[in-house]
């Protein structure tokens, strides 16, 4: 039997159209197919794992399957991040830098400037919609945190979502974080309702059996067909949280504290290769506690939190080697490029002592020691959402200086693994690499493996250049030099690298030290000077010693800042709610059952005048929530229980105040009100049909927000996590919510009894 006749789509029709079907030549259109034998590719990205905390990378944290991959594969020791997540994933998915990407911080903290407003130009088009484009199967699994804050609700554009962005199918959580046993779920472009599941349940087990579905489901109809795809796990971000019997067995193993453990770490990496010869430990900062100095109470709650850290990177490295065990199952491991990496330096985000609910730190509290102490037993659980001490982040870059945020190697230093037993060669399996990489090399690398290069222009646009250059030429060549150039800006925070030297200065977003001025000019940063082909733990300050060439690395980085969009420089950026973020008014209309609104995409709630009202129809035994907003580590909700009409204020996780007043059965305008007092108090007042039945007072009040991402504004259910520890996750109301309303427009703030009387006469 003839070949049939057929013609890449969009080409001119080859065959022949005459008047009759027997006078006619069929000519078939036919989509890409990649280049036979074109690998499946797989790039891995953990989440606030710093350079020192894989077991082949220098670490006691058991990683078996991610040592595996490196035993089979290469290490690269000299690669780099934009030392946040946002910036980073825009680097590795597109080739560009993160400032051409408008991704100079993550997209909470978007600015009105083209390098930092947090929406991504199609003219930086990612990698996945070139391989789609190129005959790929293309699929994202897990963190997404790549769309403007402002798009992030059920009636957001989807254009910047993942399937917006060449990607064929998704399943994971949008936004920044979420709580691995009540995650804030999207399957594709439609948000789910988070339901809590807390045994038998965690998040990073569901993201790889999704990933494995999408790869058994590919091959029902597509034997052969490579498939791109990135899976970004939640872990190792806060909350920290993992099945208890992962946390328990490190019980003890960390009782000697970060001091002893970087010491002991670093000579590991030394044994290993994984760092040069000449490679010093940095100094532990003086803000860093000295372990020995510390209270054996503070000192057991410390180790416990590096316990359940632990459990959460060994529970995420068993994850991998299922998926690893999938793809060999399947006779596909051998031809899939492998890339796992960070995407930044550990995070200090737990202050000094670590925090059972590191939702203070995003609203400028201090963390709470005395509450975590008292609720220790709890941590990694889903009643915590936790995260460790500063002191075991850097612990977690040992050797290197500080942490995530800032720009020396703590912050941008990170581990990468490579595996493709197709594509590296047995010789050099195992191997360490030194060739300088920054994680704009990913995309590049990516593109290259696939046989195909960033196209000119994709989808009618022009793109702009990649930043990245492929590490293919590294994998069997130990003596490739890497990039000679880039450049670095984070909070202010400010770096060159330029051919084994790196000029780095620190600006302060917060003060480590009473003695840290936060309104220092940037023109009075200082600048450091290092070797770092010999000296990458930035050990010993070359600045005095050769000035003019640290004068030339400051002018380089100017030039670069300009070429790349990085300026203008500021270090106290905060939650935008200035931001044009459509037509939000004071008034706030809900609708029951609908999909929750995202605290980023409502008005402003926190220390106002706000009233919650609700008009419902309730019958005999009916109990829900009416409007809630936020969880069990942050929120408030109006709702009914037991035949009464409650309101709960939840201080972050750490106290709930709850007033409540008797509601009969039948229709009622139900409304909280919230009054704001000095120092964060507020009076809370409880009305059923413009009467006032009950009143309480808030002691304190969240300033900001309840929370970083997810659980956002409900009516008639309370998503994810509860609010109150009176009911369960869920909580539907089963009566009818006529309406739903939340006001915070200040002044006499809604006539409730005018309300009532509204809703009678629409009967």
């Amino acid at each position: 039997m003839n070949q049939p006749l057929t013609y890449p789509e969009g080409a001119p029709f080859p065959g022949t159209i005459g008047t009759t079907l027997s006078d006619s030549v069929q000519a078939w259109p036919v989509g890409p197919r990649p280049a036979p034998g074109a690998p499946n590719i797989v790039l891995i990205v953990l989440d606030d794992v710093g350079f020192a905390q894989l077991g082949c990378f220098g670490s006691d944290i058991n990683t078996p399957h991610i040592d595996r991959l490196a035993a089979e594969g290469l290490r690269y020791r000299s690669f780099h991040t934009t030392a946040m997540c946002s910036p980073t994933r825009a680097c590795l998915l597109t080739g560009r830098n993160h400032h051409t990407c408008a991704m100079g911080g993550i997209t909470d903290l978007a600015m009105g400037f083209p390098g930092f407003n947090g929406r991504i130009p199609k003219a930086c088009g990612f990698v996945s919609e070139v391989l789609r484009q190129q005959g790929y199967a293309t699929y994202a699994v897990g963190k997404w945190h790549l769309a403007p804050s402002e798009e992030l609700h059920a009636g957001a554009p989807r254009e910047r979502w993942p399937l917006g962005q060449g990607f064929e199918r998704y399943y994971g959580f949008i936004g920044a974080e979420t709580n691995q046993f009540a995650p804030d779920l999207t399957i594709d472009n439609t948000l789910q309702h988070a339901v809590e599941r807390r045994e038998g349940y965690h998040l990073s087990e569901d993201l790889v059996d999704h990933s494995i579905d999408m790869i058994r489901d590919l091959r029902v109809g597509e034997p052969t067909k490579p498939f791109f795809m990135y899976l970004a796990f939640g872990a190792c971000h806060s909350p920290h949280q993992a099945p208890r019997r992962y946390i328990d067995a490190y019980r003890g193993q960390f009782d000697e504290g970060w001091d002893a453990w970087r010491a002991q770490t670093h000579e590991r990496q030394l044994e290993m290769g994984i760092v040069p010869p000449s490679t010093e430990l940095s100094e532990r900062p003086e803000w860093v506690q000295d372990w020995a100095t510390m209270s054996a109470d503070e000192r057991g709650l410390s180790a416990r939190f590096m316990e359940v850290f632990a459990g959460f990177l060994t529970h995420t490295d068993d994850q991998i080697g299922r998926l690893v065990q999938a793809l060999q199952a399947r006779g596909e491991l051998d031809n899939t490029l492998i890339m796992l990496c960070s995407d930044n330096g550990a995070s200090a985000e737990g202050g000094p002592h670590g925090t059972f609910n590191e939702n203070f730190m995003f609203n400028g509290l201090p963390h709470d020691l005395a509450g975590t102490v008292a609720r220790q037993d709890q941590l990694g659980g889903p009643d915590s959402h936790g995260h460790y001490p500063w002191g075991w982040a850097l612990a977690g870059n040992t050797p290197f200086k500080r942490w995530k945020r800032e720009t020396h190697e703590g912050g941008v230093g990170d581990p990468l693994v490579v595996h493709w037993p197709s594509g590296i060669e047995p010789i050099h399996t195992g191997g360490v690499r030194s060739a300088y990489a920054h994680a704009v090399d990913i995309g590049a690398t990516i593109l290259d493996a696939a046989g195909t290069a960033m196209p000119s222009a994709l989808n009618g646009i022009t793109q702009e250049p990649l930043a990245g250059r492929s590490l293919l030429p590294t994998f069997n060549d130990a003596h490739q030099p890497g990039r000679p150039t880039q450049y670095y800006e984070q909070f202010a925070c400010r770096a060159l690298y330029h051919e084994g030297w790196k000029a780095v200065t620190f600006h302060p977003m917060m003060r480590y030290l009473p003695t840290d001025d936060l309104t220092l000019s940037f023109d009075d940063d200082r600048w450091e000077l290092y070797h770092v082909i010999d000296d990458p733990s930035e050990t010993h300050d070359l600045a005095d010693r050769e000035p003019q060439r640290l004068e030339q690395l400051k002018a380089l980085w100017f030039a670069e800042a300009h070429r790349y969009g990085a300026l203008p420089l500021h270090a106290r950026r905060s939650i935008a709610f200035e931001r044009p973020v459509g037509p939000i008014a004071e008034r706030l209309e809900l609708s029951q059952g609908s999909a929750p609104l995202p605290e980023a995409n409502a008005p402003r709630l926190h220390r106002r005048h706000t009233t919650f009202i609700a008009d419902i129809s309730l019958s005999e035994g009916d109990e829900g929530a009416l409007i809630a907003h936020g969880g069990r580590f942050g929120g408030n909700s109006l709702y009914v229980q037991a035949g009464r009409l409650c309101f709960t204020y939840n201080f972050l996780g750490l106290d709930e105040t709850t007033v409540s007043a008797a509601v009969p059965p039948g229709r009622h305008v139900v409304a909280a009100d919230l009054q704001p007092l000095d120092k964060g108090a507020a009076t809370l007042t409880l009305s059923i049909d413009g009467v006032e039945v009950a009143q309480g007072r808030l002691e304190r009040t969240v300033p900001v927000r309840f929370t970083l991402a997810g659980e956002g504004i409900c009516c008639g259910f309370d998503d994810g996590t509860p609010v109150s520890s009176t009911y369960p996750s869920g909580f539907w109301f089963p009566g009818i919510i006529h309406r739903a309303v939340i006001d915070v427009s200040g002044v006499a703030v809604i006539d409730i009894a005018g309300e009532f009387q509204a809703a009678w006469q629409a009967q």
